[in-house]
């Protein structure tokens, strides 16, 4: 009887699931077909490429974008901060 059952649910998966495809299917040897061939072949120059990274700022650089943080860390609770603080919108105050 466990025959049986085994049987029909094994039939019942066959008509469920759809058949396997691609190279690694079930019972089909594919050792005809050549490998891939190698997707890198060249060497990379390491001469080529900038020996400074693009993200390593110069210390002004650095200074410029905390001040440019701070302003706008400030500006979120309307603090105005910056060169010229007197003048808002291009007005003078």
């Amino acid at each position: 009887m466990l025959d049986l059952t085994v049987r029909f649910l094994a039939w019942v998966l066959w008509l469920c699931t759809p058949p396997p495809r691609g190279r690694h299917r079930l019972g089909i040897r594919t050792s005809s077909l050549a490998p891939p061939p190698p997707r890198h072949t060249e060497r990379l120059d390491g001469a080529a490429s900038a020996l400074v990274r693009p993200y390593v700022l110069t210390p002004d650089e650095r200074r410029r974008q905390r001040e440019r943080r701070r302003a706008v860390y400030l500006a979120t609770p309307g603090i105005d901060v910056g060169p010229h603080p007197h003048l808002i919108h291009g007005g003078v105050r």
